[in-house]
């Protein structure tokens, strides 16, 4: 938006262009310009009515010049440059305002306050452009507390807002500034484009009701969906995992989201198909852009400062606080007085090398972009959850936004869980897959997992799947031992997890499904238990539906199969969750 010029502040002709662009130094010049005017202005009583006019076309001059490079440096987008000007602006609107008599002179005291509300909104705006959130909020504040009714600053606060996810507040800000007529009119496609957006969000934020349908059914060509902050019924406590946790407070279906989320600052690139050597440089430089990233947003913000020493270092995880959730909702966010906490580099990268996620982990299904880039961010809440190798959640990454859905029920007072890694295999390999995290997985199902570690022919089982044993007869000798050791219920589905890349394998071919045939047991019961066990992933799904295709003769819309079908769409939602509707979750699935 072009920076609004009022008549005060209209470029004198006799002021040249060149000299607006390229004699101005905004350090020296101005600075010294500034101090003259200021000097002169308490010999105003005693010069003669000619001397004061003088004086005043000077001030205006001076005014007027540093008005005109501001704005253009804020068109060219040099938005430091622009922002460094205007201040200057402030600063002698300030000094004049000081110094004038309201009463005596009210013409030139109003212009006055004009242009420096002006100046304030206009540096508010570049400071927005710097992220430097704070900084304009207060700007747009000191502004309206001149002009309530400033139009520009209405408008840049509601942005700020908005960007803030203070949706309610920047709704207000919108409105306010659609109320004032002469100037929404000139304006009113972006006003009501802000306003319409605002109200999205915030229902949106309210209700936890996203809706990425017709994004999905286009193949993703179109612009990615705004989305909304949104936490639901959820709560931080103490974790028997780790640490501290998010827990559900009621119980959820499977593919509900129970959180949405934007990264305080996220790194991306295209790391994969280079060779290793290049491939692993890559990422460390993405590494360091992304550090330098979250370092430039926590000086920038107390509250992103205050939120992100909330976060473990991965130091006395038992003897950690537990932050009220309240803190984490940005509408609730209006206060001001966080701790002004200090927090050195070797603070930071502690809380980012146990907190970052990347996009293309195991858990996380990332839509609508090429498959490979590769990105690192990080997302407060999301922090929260710990591993499980029975997970119950799976993340949803759009544009900058996670998304935790459900990928299983989920009852009331259960912690909210998701891989760190790929759970689809036997224990050792998870245990060597943890060793990194620096943990090792207590879960119910590792803790089943060690128990059964005693037997013997299980101990043969996994070692012939290692050893290149018929995958075929992996499943028979699990499944008949199973029987033999009386698993129940999750207690199969398990085992058969640890086991998936067999049992996936089997199902593939129908030739190791001919020659085991009922010997071993139909994809379909398998595909339930796994799930049950372990949640929603996308290769179980994979299973499921290569199966119903077949038998529907290539199609998944064979009459026969429609339970079958909608059990497939119950997986879907655990990996899509409920934002996908029925029609374009099926697109995806068949996909």
């Amino acid at each position: 938006m072009e920076p609004n010029v009022d008549r005060y502040s209209r470029p004198d002709p006799k002021i040249s262009r060149e000299s607006s662009l390229h004699n101005l130094n905004p350090q020296q010049e101005q600075h010294e310009k500034l101090c003259a005017a200021a000097a002169v202005i308490p010999f105003h009583r005693t010069t003669t009515r000619e001397e004061q006019q003088q004086m005043l076309m000077a001030e205006e001059e001076l005014l007027q010049e540093l008005r005109s490079k501001a704005n253009e440096l804020f068109l060219r987008e040099q938005w430091a440059e622009s922002s460094s000007l205007y201040s200057q602006l402030i600063d002698l609107c300030r000094v004049h305002l000081s110094s004038t008599d309201g009463a005596s002179d009210p013409d030139k005291f109003s212009k006055l306050r004009k242009s420096l509300c002006l100046a304030l909104a206009n540096r508010a705006d570049a400071s927005s452009k710097l992220r430097s959130l704070d900084e304009a909020l207060r700007d747009c504040d000191e502004a309206l507390a001149i002009e309530s009714s400033h139009f520009r600053a209405l408008v840049c606060k509601g942005k700020i807002l908005l960007s803030l996810s203070k949706y309610s507040a920047a709704l207000e800000c919108f409105k306010s500034a659609a109320s004032l007529d002469a100037q929404a009119n000139g304006n009113c496609g972006t006003l009501n484009a802000c306003l319409e957006k605002c109200k999205m969000l915030e229902y949106q934020s309210r209700t936890g009701n996203f809706d990425l349908s017709d994004w999905v059914a286009s193949g993703f060509h179109r612009e990615i969906p705004e989305l909304a902050e949104y936490i639901g019924p959820v709560l931080i406590k103490k974790s028997e995992i780790s640490g501290r946790g998010l827990f559900a407070t009621k119980n959820i279906d499977v593919g509900t989201v129970v959180l949405v989320t934007r990264a305080i600052a996220i790194e991306r690139g295209i790391v994969m198909g280079e060779d290793s050597g290049s491939g692993e440089n890559k990422q460390l430089v993405m590494w360091k852009n992304f550090i330098d990233r979250v370092a430039g947003c926590v000086s920038k913000s107390r509250r992103t400062r205050h939120l992100i020493s909330t976060l473990s270092s991965g130091e006395d995880e038992e003897g950690l606080e537990v932050p009220d959730l309240s803190i984490f909702r940005a509408e609730a966010s209006e206060r001001d007085d966080y701790p002004n906490e200090k927090l050195d580099m070797n603070k930071i990268l502690g809380i980012l090398d146990v907190n970052s996620l990347v996009e293309d982990a195991i858990s996380a299904k990332v839509m609508g972009r090429n498959k490979d880039y590769y990105g690192v961010g990080l997302w407060f809440l999301a922090s929260f959850v710990n591993h499980s190798c029975c997970p119950n959640a799976r993340r949803l990454h759009v544009g900058n936004h996670l998304m935790v859905v459900t990928s299983r029920d989920v009852k009331a007072g259960d912690e909210l869980t998701f891989p760190y890694f790929d759970v689809l295999q036997p224990p050792k390999k998870r245990r060597e897959a943890a060793a990194p995290w620096g943990f090792d997985c207590s879960c119910k199902r590792c803790e089943f997992e060690e128990k059964m570690r005693s037997k013997q022919e299980l101990r043969d089982i996994e070692a012939g799947l290692e050893g290149g044993m018929d995958v075929g007869g992996v499943v028979y000798r699990l499944e008949e031992g199973m029987r033999r050791w009386n698993a129940r219920g999750r207690e199969k589905g398990y085992l058969r997890a640890s086991f998936w890349a067999a049992y996936s394998e089997t199902y593939a071919s129908e030739k190791s499904v001919k020659k085991w045939g009922r010997r071993i047991p139909a994809a379909e019961a398998v595909v339930d238990s796994v799930a049950e066990a372990t949640g929603s992933d996308e290769r179980v799904l994979k299973v499921l539906v290569e199966q119903l295709s077949s038998r529907s003769g290539g199609g998944l819309g064979g009459g026969g199969v429609i339970g079958e079908m909608e059990k497939a769409l119950k997986l879907g939602r655990g990996i899509y969750g409920k934002v996908v509707k029925k029609q374009a979750l099926r697109g995806l699935i068949e996909l």
